[in-house]
């Protein structure tokens, strides 16, 4: 009977990580800027995860759980003493097209909280009052953060065609 249960909840949690494993990873990434950070930061969620065994109410709440945690995993690493003193080096991505190139390029010259607002906003497809729970904030502070993103890109992207 014990066993049965285990292997149940190992099943459960599989499908959690193959089901969120792209959404984890792409958090990272946007919010680290480099694949080693973003491996490490998402086999620490899973690890998490899988040490904690959260009980869920629905989907969303483990999405936001997920979620919450990526971005406390990520503030961990970029908070450590060896990110403060290690000058990181800029890593040659493959990527589908030149205007997703130039769009990632362009993001990472926004502010952390800008990238992250963008990010759970047109890459996780969440509303302004799921982010805002997610990351403590009012709904309105959301918003404006996006309206302050967007313009902030607009006026890099204006940038390079006068350039």
């Amino acid at each position: 009977m014990r066993q049965e249960q285990s292997l149940r909840t190992n099943d459960g949690a599989e499908d959690v990580i193959r089901q969120y494993a792209t959404m984890v990873y792409r958090l990272a990434f946007a919010r680290s800027g480099t694949k080693d950070d973003a491996d490490e930061i998402f086999q620490e969620v899973f690890f998490r995860y899988l040490k904690n065994q959260p009980v869920f109410e629905s989907e969303e709440h483990c999405k936001a759980w997920l979620i919450r945690v990526t971005i406390n995993c990520s503030r961990k690493l970029w908070s450590s003493a060896w990110r403060r003193r290690v000058l990181l080096v800029e890593e040659d991505l493959a990527f589908e097209s030149k205007e997703t190139a130039d769009l990632y390029h362009e993001l990472q010259k926004l502010p952390a909280k800008y990238r992250q607002v963008i990010h759970l906003y047109y890459y996780e497809d969440l509303k302004a009052e799921q982010i805002g729970k997610i990351l403590n904030r009012k709904p309105a502070t959301i918003r404006t953060q996006l309206t302050r993103a967007r313009a902030m890109l607009r006026d890099f992207m204006k940038e390079e065609d006068d350039v």
